[in-house]
């Protein structure tokens, strides 16, 4: 349906009129004179604003949230004295300040203008709006220091201006928002003092995180009856926590994580029983961990890393029933771990490592079947590896490095299929390496070097695909495997006497070497020799060298192959079959071949063209393929060993040419993956392609971020289900009315709950309707390799405060598991 409507369709006493059309918004609605209620949100209505809606007498609530709105923000909507709301956000509006004359609206209560590519100063004028409840300025451009007038808004309840580029300290008269329970302004350029005044309202949540606020936190805090979260991650904050901090209020979250906080941490953090995250990451906390803390049940994360925390962990600490994630890394910690640790049934990540922690790694351990990472490295943990840890079945990483463990590793440690990692470096393992290694399918990092294994290594083993391999420094014996027989693998096996290859540093020869004598009689007749030489043919041996080299080249090129895995053909056999009728591909830097060997296996065979040149008659010959740095990048992309990359066999060079003999892999995509092989590129376009009829940067972003939402949902970008809406709506909407758990795929493992929200997170923002929302690529990929067992996304939303309210609560210091 396109916008033509004609005003006869409505009815004079028409309240509410909810329409779902593209084109401009028809200017003879204003014709309605009685119309009170103007919702046309989640459209893709285009153009500006009609200026016939300053005619509106009795309108007290209009909303064009998510249209296409390419216009700038019109003044003259301050001229409808009756609005109570005002509901602009999500639009690409061209870039224009606030309108001043918004100041006029003495009626106003919700003033959202989120996303609306705002830039310039915040008006004084929106201090005259002595009605308002709810203000959002979020996700904009605007500037400059928050203006006094803000403060005289004594009925507002919430202010967001997150995500802008406001500088200057706050304001200090913030005694007269008597109703103000939100303050957002994270992610800004603020700096200066947190004023004593903010921390006296009842707030419920106080947001300043990503600034450059200095200084302490005032002693205030701890009084407000209501805050149940503080986010003031990633500042300069200086000092001692108050006291009291959660004595008196109802506490569930507090990231101070990336300042510079010290002292004790506080005792009363938990005493009214709800704290569920505690994030002090990277401050400078001094002393043991509250005795109190260990009572606190409620606690779901607790991220305590880079302190300087000291003394035994409380016992109760270790077994808190409802924790997923416990970090107390880089700390100077002691004591053992507690027996209690098999209460902690919800634990599935467990950080310890870099601290002073001794004693045995309990049997209680084996009783937490959710574990999916162990670090305890750098410690001084000893004794036995218990045999309660093969019930670790969703085990991905175990890492207990530099510790003083001894024994045999446990039978059955094949059992671990998904474990990823494994590092047992420099402690005092010993008996024979387990053959069931080699069985673990998805196992990538082996690190068993400083050691006292001894026997053979396992031939099994060969069956790994290992990016990190290191079995050195121990007492291995007899031939190295095969596959691992090669120079690249050279420095894994140093330090094993009993190890036989060619490899060099591997098997040394028990004859005596040379006397030195000898050596240097020898050396000194072969110098002579070589001056001699150099006097007499220097000249004539260099030139003409030189011409027999060039012309033996030109005339038979020898080929070199150099290979990076054991192959099975020869450089001819390959030579011989790069036939015209092979080809399956040609682009801008040469032809791809499909080989089939003698043995039946196929390759594919890259010809890399040479530099472009034209001959004398004008036609384009192909020129030389320079070396520079060739053979450097080729070594560095045959030691790669991954599942999901090409295997580079080897690659064979001449002067003029160079082949690339890869693995042959079919060809195939990641819609195959997602949902068949039919794909449709309809859900995939962005939004403002509609009315530009461009493409950009932003256009791939958008596509890129359906990708992502397609991966976290498992469904495709239009489906019958969404109605009229495409995948991206559909998301929004259902986050925003049922939450996250509504849209994300079932099948999806959900101990990685926090990942998958975090992938959500960045696809929402990928497909922001606004352009100059999305993020750039390379801040995309920054993003997504931040999504580890140390990041954690979380989206609140707020019905009766802001339509669409979500952020990344996670700090610097390391992502949210």
């Amino acid at each position: 349906m396109n916008s033509t409507i004609q005003t006869e369709f409505f009815q004079t006493g028409m309240q509410k009129i909810t329409l779902h059309v593209t084109g401009p918004i028809p200017s003879t609605l204003s014709d309605i004179p009685n119309l009170r209620y103007l919702d046309l949100s989640g459209n893709n209505f285009s153009g500006d604003i009609p200026i016939s809606f300053s005619k509106f007498r009795q309108l007290e609530f209009l909303s064009l949230i998510e249209n296409l709105l390419d216009g700038t923000i019109p003044g003259f909507l301050g001229k409808i004295r009756t609005l109570k709301q005002l509901n602009l956000s999500f639009n690409p509006f061209s870039s224009s300040e606030i309108p001043s004359q918004f100041g006029d609206l003495v009626s106003l209560q919700v003033l959202w203008l989120s996303g609306c590519n705002l830039v310039g100063r915040i008006p004084e004028s929106l201090g005259r709006l002595q009605s308002l409840r709810n203000l959002d300025l979020s996700i904009n451009n605007l500037n400059g220091r928050i203006p006094n007038s803000l403060t005289e808004l004594s009925n507002v309840v919430q202010i967001e201006l997150y995500n802008n580029s406001l500088t200057g300290e706050l304001p200090l008269n913030f005694s007269k928002l008597k109703s103000l329970r939100r303050f957002d302004v994270s992610t800004n350029n603020l700096e200066g003092k947190i004023p004593n005044e903010l921390c006296e309202l009842p707030l419920e949540s106080l947001n300043l995180f990503e600034n450059r606020f200095e200084g302490s936190l005032p002693e205030s805090l701890a009084q407000s009856p209501n805050l149940f979260e503080l986010r003031l991650f990633s500042n300069q904050l200086s000092g001692e926590l108050p006291k009291n901090l959660g004595k008196n209020s109802p506490l569930t979250l507090i990231d101070v994580s990336g300042n510079k906080f010290s002292g004790k941490i506080p005792a009363s953090l938990c005493e009214n029983g709800v704290l569920e995250e505690l994030l002090l990451i990277g401050n400078a906390f001094t002393g043991s961990i509250p005795e109190q803390l260990s009572q606190c049940s409620s606690l779901t994360r607790v991220r305590l890393k880079g302190n300087m925390l000291s003394g035994e962990v409380p016992s109760g600490f270790w077994g808190l029933p409802n924790v997923y994630l416990l970090e107390l890394i880089d700390n100077s910690l002691s004591g053992s771990i507690s027996k209690s640790i098999a209460g902690a049934t919800s634990l599935s990540v467990l950080l310890i490592s870099g601290n002073g922690l001794s004693g045995r790694i309990p049997v209680e351990i084996g009783s937490l079947d959710s574990l999916v990472e162990f670090s305890a490295s750098d410690n001084r943990l000893s004794g036995y590896l218990p045999v309660s840890l093969l019930n670790f079945s969703q085990l991905v990483k175990f890492d207990v490095h530099s510790n003083e463990l001894y024994g045999e590793l446990p039978v059955g440690i094949g059992s671990w299929k998904k474990l990823n990692e494994l590092n047992l470096r420099n402690n005092r393992l010993s008996g024979e390496i387990p053959a069931e290694l080699g069985s673990l399918p998805v196992l990538n990092y082996l690190d068993l070097s400083d050691n006292q294994f001894v026997g053979k290594i396992p031939f099994e083993l060969q069956n790994l695909k290992l990016n990190e391999f290191n079995l050195s420094n121990n007492h291995l014996t007899g031939n190295l495997p095969p596959s691992y027989a090669k120079e690249i693998y050279r420095r894994s096996f140093l330090g094993n006497p009993g190890l036989c290859s060619d490899l060099k540093g591997l098997c040394p020869s028990k004859n005596e070497a040379p006397s030195r004598d000898f050596i240097w009689l020898y050396r000194s007749i072969f110098i002579l020799a070589v001056i001699l030489l150099i006097l007499g043919l220097a000249w004539f041996y260099f030139y003409y060298q030189s011409f027999k080299k060039v012309k033996r080249e030109i005339d038979n090129p020898k080929w070199t192959l150099t290979s990076f895995h054991k192959v099975r053909f020869s450089e001819l056999e390959i030579l011989g079959s790069l036939d015209e009728d092979c080809v399956i591909g040609s682009g801008a830097s040469g032809k791809v071949y499909k080989v089939i060997l003698s043995n039946g296996e196929a390759v594919a065979v890259k010809k890399l063209w040479g530099d472009m040149k034209k001959g004398e008659d004008g036609d384009v010959e192909k020129g030389r393929v320079h070396d520079d740095g060739f053979q450097a990048e080729v070594e560095t992309l045959g030691k790669i060993r991954h599942k999901n990359i090409v295997k580079l066999w080897c690659c064979c060079t001449t002067r003029d040419c160079k082949l690339l003999i890869y693995e042959y892999m079919p060809n195939g995509s990641l819609g195959d993956l997602l949902h068949s092989s039919k794909g449709s590129s309809c859900g995939y376009i962005a939004p403002e392609y509609a009315y530009t009829l461009r493409v950009n940067e932003k256009s791939d972003i958008y596509s890129f971020g359906v990708v992502l939402l397609e991966l976290v949902t498992g469904r495709l970008p239009v489906d019958p289900e969404f109605g009229e809406k495409d995948l991206v709506k559909w998301v929004c909407y259902m986050v925003d009315q049922k939450g996250v758990d509504h849209v994300i795929d079932p099948n999806l493992d959900a101990c990685f709950k926090e990942e998958i929200c975090r992938v959500l997170s960045i696809g929402i923002l990928c497909t922001s309707p606004l352009p100059i929302n999305r993020p750039s690529m390379r801040r995309v990929v920054n993003m997504l390799q931040e999504v580890h067992p140390e990041s954690k996304l979380k989206i609140i939303k707020d019905d009766k405060l802001s339509q669409c309210y979500s952020e990344d609560y996670s700090s610097d210091q390391g992502s949210i598991v």
